[in-house]
């Protein structure tokens, strides 16, 4: 179900779904109900206590409740629930897990500067195109003898101001 509140867009799926599902544009996503395959959101994304998701995500912000299988990429924050389960790998700067959260896998907390080919894959966007940017001087950039660096709260404060 798609509904509209105050500009805000929610989608919540109380069914068994299979696939690839890709959100360009933000969106308040909630799964109570059973979903495997890859998912690219952008916003938020809520995993209730009854669903069941097999899958690799890639997004914003993420807050699982329920059974979760895969490998998680999250460019701001993933909270495990007491109820969470969670069985695969988790990327993201912060995570959170609360007193009951179940996590068996591993993690990884990117730092606060990335590479070229780490900022290409974080927005997927390729290394050219970026570099175009930075030549016209769009996007903050970090010089260190010939390396280019890009702060990550830089960057999502860029993207925040660019959307």
């Amino acid at each position: 179900m798609l509904r509209k509140k105050d500009d805000e867009k929610i989608l919540d799926i109380n069914a068994t779904m299979q696939g690839s599902l890709v959100f360009s544009d933000p969106v308040n996503l909630r799964i109570n109900g059973k979903f495997e395959g890859t998912l690219n959101t952008k916003g938020n994304l809520m995993v209730g206590e009854s669903a069941i998701v097999n899958a690799d995500i890639t997004g914003e912000d993420m807050i699982l409740g329920g059974k979760v299988s895969g490998k998680i990429i999250a460019s701001r924050m993933v909270t495990l629930t007491g109820t969470a389960q969670f069985n695969g790998d988790i990327e993201a700067p912060k995570i959170v897990m609360e007193e009951g959260a179940i996590f068996n896998g591993k993690c990884k907390m990117p730092q606060g500067k990335l590479s070229l080919s780490e900022l290409s894959d974080y927005l997927s966007i390729e290394e050219e195109k970026i570099m175009e940017w930075v030549g016209k001087g769009k996007i903050p950039v970090e010089k260190e003898g010939e390396s280019l660096f890009f702060d990550r709260r830089n960057v999502e404060d860029w993207i925040t101001q660019h959307r």
